[in-house]
């Protein structure tokens, strides 16, 4: 049987590794296909040993089955706002010429960069520390 899923937080090739890890590793799964650029993967499986919906539910405990999330710059000024408003800067350089360059500081939910499913956080300490012995 072949099941075809939307993946919208599979946008990057790393992305793609990580699912066919997933999905390979699940019993039943014969065959994966996926493509980060259309954020579709496509699983060839034996419907009697995994159904869709546990392929699925595999996926969304990975982060990939869920919409990302996008702030949305508002349409009116920033300091007018009455809710949590996004501050875009420009810049411009001699060296660059007529180029100007646009800047929006965006903090997700807290976090210096955007999510990325399939990939843990670095653990600082243990990377200091292994720097220390190594280095």
């Amino acid at each position: 049987m072949k099941t075809i899923l939307e993946l919208p937080a599979m946008y990057g090739d790393h992305h793609v590794t990580e699912v066919r890890h997933i999905l390979l590793g699940l019993d039943g799964v014969k065959d994966v296909y996926a493509s980060s650029g259309f954020r579709v993967v496509e699983i060839e499986h034996n419907s009697k040993e995994i159904t869709k919906e546990a392929i699925l539910t595999k996926l969304e405990e990975a982060g990939y089955a869920e919409d990302l999330s996008l702030p949305q710059e508002l349409d009116i000024p920033a300091n007018e706002a009455r809710e949590k408003a996004f501050f875009r800067r420009t810049s411009a350089y001699a060296q660059t010429k007529n180029v100007i360059g646009f800047e929006q500081d965006v903090r997700y939910e807290g976090r210096a960069q955007w999510p990325c499913p399939g990939m843990g956080l670095l653990d600082v300490a243990v990377t200091q520390t292994e720097e220390v012995n190594n280095g």
